[in-house]
């Protein structure tokens, strides 16, 4: 499967802080950035934080799993060893789950391994891998 990159732009409250939490924590490069915006490479894919000082969010869950899942979530889908990699880091550094890692679906058709957290500005972000790749859109 040929994976095309996407682009998102996301709102952050502060860069230096957005810097920190997705350069230094998560491992993201950087590429252009000004006082009002960052690129980031998130696996290949390009997002960009906004600054937005008035960044208001109000939560919203959906059930799944068992679970109450934030909207609107981004991440991305990594190897299962790489989701364990960031998992430990994470863990490590005392980071506030909002749904802790786990296996979703064990047991059934799209098992696989998840996390949701939220960055300093609020915005959710879930990582999650399959052991097996052919699963990712089975019904």
């Amino acid at each position: 499967m040929s994976t095309q990159p996407f682009h998102l732009a996301f709102p952050v409250r502060d860069i230096p802080e957005a810097r920190e939490f997705y350069g230094e924590l998560l491992g993201l490069p950087e590429g252009r950035s000004s006082e009002a915006w960052i690129d980031f490479n998130l696996f290949g894919h390009q997002v960009v934080a906004h600054l937005d000082p008035n960044l208001s969010t109000l939560p919203h869950h959906n059930e799944v799993d068992g679970h109450a899942v934030p909207v609107p979530h981004f991440g991305v889908i990594l190897t299962m060893n790489a989701w364990k990699s960031l998992r430990d880091r994470l863990v490590d550094a005392k980071i506030e789950f909002k749904i802790d890692p786990y296996i979703r679906f064990e047991g059934e058709v799209g098992e696989q391994a998840t996390m949701f957290f939220l960055d300093p500005s609020g915005n959710a972000l879930e990582f999650k891998a399959f052991a097996d790749m052919t699963q990712l859109f089975a019904k």
